[in-house]
């Protein structure tokens, strides 16, 4: 019978249905109770959808520069001043590794899942409940919008470093025309630009370390050795609030919590990025594994030259602190540079700081323009923010993002140094409070299967929840010391506590979101087929020659 219809007892065999699997049913019926949030999705075709035109050279630069911003080239200046040298070096390296346990958790989720439309909440909203999502989602988008307002005013003090002829007004109208620019037209536009700025703050960074050595061995025009001069005599150590240890110790955690604002969100770039990144298995991990080691050089070295070439109580740094008047706008490192004696190069290095400055609030605008876009996806914020162009850039979440940030105008009225403190409290709190809540996804033992897996989990990330949750409760712990309260100082630090806490119990009462999703009913196979298929597809480049394996080493 077999020969007649030449067929084969092994090929009936091997056509014959197979019973579905344990994952199959499960599958099913997980696929019947939460929608496809994949790019296949009909609302995705109706509304438009991103494209993945990031290349792994944008997502790796990305992932680093859209970091490196003010935070470590102008607000540590004022933690230097009020905490001392080391105390700031400290902060850095616990931030650091803090920062390496944020980021092992998200990328494991990430690489994993890397669909149309990812962000730290899609992944809440997925693995945990809604009203979490929504909540940390919107807070999420505040923070980003914040940052781009608080890079851009940080700019405008490095403007007024040169000129104060130009009202300030126009220089912030021509850095948010650029950002906006490069944000509300091709991605790859966008990531180009990133590539080349972050390249420029890596090489700038790179040289200050090596300057730093220099002058700490007497290398400098004037030959005089620094060592760790600035490190004795209580330079190093200052109190903070109270005498003694006590006060010392209150000085080093009042540096860890404003180095924050440093590091705020880095993590989050990379997530992001995956939805619109080619190849996003082999390039997010590629980028998750080296991201520490690159924090330690550009910010652990950083402030440590940063605390060996300019004292914590230099007088033109006290002053421009204080004052702000133009000196606010010089960085340590520009301050250091002109103790040197090194003529031309303070003006080189606050040219890069402006590019940073530029860089930062761009990366922030595409962060945030995209966090936006994720939560229309998931039904958490009005239709028309999923709205995208041709060529896939969501412009009308850019556009409400980008006019948020115009807050930034307040700095004309009120002071760009004073705007820029108070932005920095703000997002560093809000940063804070997504990175809390985000901690939970870590527990989920259905992750178990995830692709790219990290060391010390899940002990890590019970640490990490511990001391952020910490560093969130006592943001703004000197307002409660005798006649050190004002109403300005605790709304910055814990304004956003309430806010979360309303859209969070809001969301809930209104749509009776479950308190935690059910291990059952968490969906953990939508979108795996086309993150499957981009994996088959992918080929990975071979180096032809030892540059090649250098550059694909690298990026």
């Amino acid at each position: 019978m077999f020969e007649d219809d030449k067929t084969s007892r092994e090929e009936v065999i091997e056509q014959a249905p197979t019973p579905p699997s344990d994952i199959e049913k499960h599958n099913e019926d997980v696929s019947a109770k939460a929608p496809d949030l994949s790019a296949s999705q009909p609302h995705f075709d109706k509304y438009g959808h991103t494209r993945r035109g990031l290349k792994s050279r944008h997502v790796q630069l990305i992932a680093l520069g859209g970091c490196i911003g003010t935070g470590l080239f102008v607000g540590s200046g004022s933690t230097l001043s009020l905490t001392g040298g080391a105390n700031l070096f400290m902060a850095f390296v616990v931030m650091s590794i803090i920062i390496w346990c944020v980021m092992n958790s998200l990328a494991e989720m990430t690489t994993y899942l890397p669909v149309t439309g990812t962000s730290p909440p899609f992944y809440i909203n997925r693995f945990f409940e809604p009203s979490l999502a929504f909540a940390s989602g919107w807070n999420y988008w505040y923070a980003y919008s914040m940052l781009v307002a608080a890079e851009i005013s940080a700019a405008s003090v490095v403007i007024e470093y040169w000129t104060t002829e130009v009202p300030v007004a126009v220089w912030i109208t021509i850095l948010l025309i650029l950002i906006v620019s490069l944000n509300i037209f091709v991605v790859s536009i966008y990531g180009e630009s990133e590539f080349w700025f972050a390249s420029i703050k890596i090489i700038a960074i790179l040289g200050l370390i090596v300057l730093g050595i220099v002058l700490f061995f007497g290398g400098g025009p004037n030959h005089d050795r620094l060592g760790f001069r600035y490190w004795k005599d209580g330079h190093a150590f200052k109190s903070y609030a109270a005498p003694g240890d006590v006060g010392k110790f209150l000085a080093f955690w009042t540096a860890l919590v404003r180095s924050g604002f440093a590091f705020i969100q880095s993590p989050e770039f990379i997530t992001i990025a995956a939805g619109e990144s080619k190849s996003p298995r082999r390039n997010i991990p590629k980028a998750g594994r080296r991201f520490i080691y690159r924090v330690i050089v550009f910010y652990v070295l950083g402030s440590l030259v940063i605390s060996v070439i300019v004292s914590s109580s230099d007088p033109r740094l006290l002053q421009a602190i204080s004052s702000g008047s133009k000196g606010a706008g010089a960085s340590p490192f520009v301050l250091g540079i002109q103790r040197a004696g090194i003529p031309v190069l303070n003006h080189i290095i606050n040219a890069v700081i402006l590019t940073s400055a530029a860089s930062a609030g761009s990366a922030c605008l595409f962060a945030g323009s995209r966090n936006l876009y994720s939560l229309a996806v998931t039904s958490q914020a009005p239709k028309i923010f999923r709205t995208c162009n041709k060529q896939g850039v969501p412009y009308v979440a850019v556009l409400f993002t980008a006019a948020l940030a115009c807050l930034v105008y307040l700095s004309v009225s009120a002071g760009s140094a004073d705007v820029f403190t108070w932005f920095l409290n703000l997002t560093t709190i809000s940063g804070f409070i997504a990175w809390r809540f985000r901690k939970a996804l870590a527990y989920n033992n259905l992750l178990s299967t995830r692709p790219y897996q990290t060391p010390l989990q899940p002990y890590t990330t019970y640490f990490t929840l511990f001391f952020l949750v910490l560093l969130t409760l006592t943001n703004g712990f000197q307002v409660f010391f005798p006649g050190a309260f004002s109403a300005a100082s605790f709304l910055a630090a814990y304004i956003t506590l309430p806010i979360f806490l309303v859209l969070y119990f809001g969301h809930k009462i209104w749509f009776r979101t479950p308190w935690v999703r059910k291990t059952s009913e968490v969906d953990v196979f939508s979108g795996m087929d086309e993150m499957d298929r981009l994996e088959e597809e992918d080929e990975v480049p071979v180096a032809r020659w030892w540059g090649e394996r250098v550059w694909y080493w690298l990026i």
